[in-house]
Order: structure tokens, then sequence, then C-alpha cells
């Protein structure tokens, strides 16, 4: 088995001792010279049709709200601070709020305000050839006519829900905006559902490798399937209680319409996290069972040497005595004393080893 190569993301923290709160500051992929440049989709719909368009700088300036048509502005890539700006002051986002956006290294979280709902999660990938798990930042901004979506980098994940909108007669382009950042949130859900089978099936795999030849790769892999369980672990649960507090609905910005299906992702949620204590559970199991193995085979080959030690031990014994340096010793005179010497030798060590077998001491399987 091929040892599976250990991804992790280089990562960048700015030290901001001594700044005030909410500066504008970037904490993420360190490597922003080969990030790919910022881009901005506008979706603007409303029950008759749909306008899709890319924004650039100026056209972002220049951009005016219309409150009688719902609004989706997304974001691919949040290291520019400039840009991330310049979108907060369109829609009046607090700084603080801005700053978490360009901090990716966030728990899930939500912040309320008067005019919009702020909540940031992690949407994850597996990698199956390193048996790892990588995963970006996605906040949302959800107001009463418009929603904003910040992502790290351009992965296509809601291309899904794009897809949904831009179908003819799409019945999510009758309903408001609330439902569209419920859909994204259960895209992100149904994502890591497709994560934990991924760890599953990984699992189960290498449950079967052990029992035949566990290796150090085991072991590597072990170790990279517990490390993406505590990701998600540590993404899930606090996102639980994210959606528990949308499901409040404290500020009224979701429909009554649109509760039943929050509630619902609460429940996967939930659901999610009881599947992955049962994985977390396997895996240390498969732990157990490694260190087991490998204990087996040491005490194996520990009884192999000491079974070739004690065939030699008579051997050396008899050989001591009649290398003893006295002037009268049996068969030293004799010409075949040497032969009997070693028959001796011989009918001892094939006794032992007739003995060992019957013992079944001689069987690796035993």
């Amino acid at each position: 088995m091929k040892k599976p190569r250990l991804l992790r993301r280089k990562k960048h923290r700015v030290s901001k001792i001594g700044l005030p709160p909410g500066a504008l500051v970037y904490v993420g992929n360190a490597d922003t010279k080969n990030l790919a440049k910022p881009k901005v989709s506008k979706i603007i719909y409303d029950a008759s049709g749909l306008v899709e368009c890319e924004l650039s700088i100026d056209d972002l300036a220049n951009f005016k709200r219309d409150d009688t048509k719902k609004v989706w502005l997304n974001i691919h890539g949040v290291h520019d601070a400039a840009l991330i700006k310049q979108v907060g002051d369109l829609f009046h986002l607090h700084p603080l709020v801005i700053e978490d956006i360009l901090n990716t290294e966030q728990r899930p979280k939500i912040d309320e305000f008067d005019e919009y709902i702020f909540l940031e999660t992690r949407l994850f990938y597996y990698h199956a050839e390193s048996m790892s798990t990588s995963s970006e930042q996605i906040s949302l901004v959800l107001g009463h006519n418009f929603l904003l979506t910040f992502q790290e980098r351009s992965t296509g994940a809601f291309e899904p829900i794009r897809e949904r909108l831009r179908a003819t007669r799409a019945p999510i382009r009758d309903l408001g905006v609330d439902y569209l950042a419920y859909a994204l949130l259960d895209s992100i859900v149904d994502r890591y559902f497709s994560v934990l089978e991924e760890v599953s099936d990984a699992s189960e795999i290498l449950e079967e490798q052990l029992f035949k030849s566990p290796t150090n790769a085991e072991l590597h892999s072990i170790h990279q399937l517990k490390h993406s369980s505590i990701e998600l672990r540590r993404a899930v649960w606090p996102l639980r209680e994210v959606i528990n507090c949308l499901t409040r609905n404290e500020k009224g910005f979701f429909k009554p319409a649109t509760m039943p299906y929050l509630r619902d992702v609460y429940d996967h949620t939930v659901n999610f996290i009881e599947s992955l204590e049962s994985i977390r559970d396997t895996l240390s199991g498969m732990m157990d069972i490694y260190m087991a193995s490998v204990s087996q085979r040491v005490n194996l080959e520990l009884r192999a040497l000491t079974v070739v030690a004690m065939l030699f031990m008579p051997a050396t014994l008899i050989a001591g005595i009649f290398g003893m340096n006295f002037r009268h010793m049996p068969w030293t005179d004799h010409d075949n004393g040497f032969w009997y010497a070693l028959a001796i030798m011989t009918g001892i060590a094939l006794v032992m080893i007739l003995i060992f077998w019957r013992r079944q001491w001689l069987s690796s399987k035993s």
C-alpha cells in the first residue's frame, strides 16, 4: 500500500497586536500570490426571471440595490481586503463582520443585527489519495431582500443551486432569499454527508487490510482518518448550534414557510454527528486492532528466536562440557567421540523440535 501524502494548507497569521477592533487584515493562505483573482458574481431574480452576470470593481462601485428584487451576490476569494470592505460598505456591514470574513480560521458562528444575519461555516472536500480532508470558510450575510456569500476559492460548490435558479419556472425563484440561504446551508450539510461516506468507505477498506498484514502505512492512514473526523466534528458541532439559533428566528429573517426546512437541516446535523461518532469509535477500535496485531507479530518473532536459542542451548552445554581442560574426559581418546557428541546434540534437538511441534509452538497461527 502506497504511503499517503499529508495535505496541509500553509496558514498565515498576521500579528494583530495593538490593532483596533475591526482592523481589516486577511488571515488565511500565506501564498496569496498564487491565489486566483477574486470574482464577484451577481444574480438578481424574481418570479418572472433571472439576470446573472459578473461584476468588475467599477461595476461594484456603481452597483445600486433594488429592494423590489432579490439579490444574491457571491464573492470568490476573500484575500482582497479592499474588495471585501467595498462590498461591506455597499451593504452597510459592521466592521467586525468584515473582519470575521477576512479571518478564514473562524469557527462556525452566527451574529444577528437589525438589518441582517451573519453566519459562518465550513465546506469540506475529501482527498481519496491521501485519505485527508480540506476545507474552506463560507460566510453568509442574509438581509431582508439580499444574500451575500463569501468563499475562499472558486470550487463550484454552489453550482447546483445556481442551476435550480436558472431552470425555467423554477419554484425557488418564487420564494425569498431566506429560502435561498436555506438551500445553500442544505447543500453544505449534504457535502458533509458525502465526505462522511468517503471516510466511512476508506475506514472499512483499511479495517480489512489491518486483519491481513498491518504496516506503518495503515497506521498513517488511521491517523489521517482520525484527523479528518476531528476536523469534521469541530465544524459540525458549532454548526448545529448555529442552525438551532436560526430555527428560533428571533429577528424574523426567515418566513414561516421556510422554518420546517431549517428544522430538517438541524435534524441532518444531529444525524451527522451521531454517524460521525460511530466512525470515530470504529477508528479507535482500528488503532487497537493495529496495536494488537503488531504485538502479536512481535510475540511470534520473539517465540521463533526463543525456539532457535533453546535448540542450540543443549549443544552449547555439551560443547562447553567437552571443552573443559581436564586431563581425563570421557570419549576424548575414543576414535568416534566427536561423532558421539554430535549425535547427542542432534538427538536432543530433534526431541525438543518434536515437543515444540506437539505444543504447536512452531506454528505462526498459534
